[in-house]
């Protein structure tokens, strides 16, 4: 694990916040030269902490209304088994995230689709396809009050 000082958390909370900011507008903010930061963007890309940098879109103005958080249970289990779930859910583009959990399900899926009618669909002859889905639950969300939001860090 890469050590981080108080100046690579201020980086690193400032692009969260703004991925698009160009080194000298992070100066402004963050009490290095824009080089140094420069160099510490850098080290933090090279080291993984910083994975990648994406648009986010605002799923309703692209016609996908529709979020639902949907839990999987497998009908047998083991490294087979949840190797061919784990592939062929990342062929599923309505599928946003995917983790494994512990508890009552195997599964928990967040989905994202145009309409009620699409969700439908999309868990009845997709999901409920898939090698080893038992069943499914599936709750609809109905408004958002916290979109994604940036890690605490610092």
């Amino acid at each position: 694990m890469i050590e981080l000082d108080r100046f690579d958390y201020l980086i690193l909370d400032a692009l969260q916040k703004d991925a698009r900011a160009t080194h000298q507008k992070l100066a402004q903010q963050i009490p290095l030269s824009a080089s140094q930061i420069g160099r510490r963007i850098q080290r933090l890309e090279e080291t993984g902490v910083v994975e990648g940098y994406r648009v986010s879109l605002r799923p309703e103005r692209v016609g996908l209304s529709v979020l639902a958080f949907t839990y999987v249970w497998l009908e047998r289990h083991g490294e087979v088994a949840v190797r061919e779930f784990a592939d062929a859910i990342i062929t599923l583009p309505e599928v946003l995230e995917a983790y494994a959990v512990t508890g009552e399900a195997d599964y928990w899926l967040r989905v994202v689709v145009a309409d009620l009618p699409s969700l439908s669909r999309f868990v009845m002859y997709k999901l409920m396809n898939l090698p080893c889905v038992r069943s499914v639950k599936t709750t609809v969300a109905l408004e958002p009050i916290k979109r994604i939001a940036p890690l605490p860090v610092g």
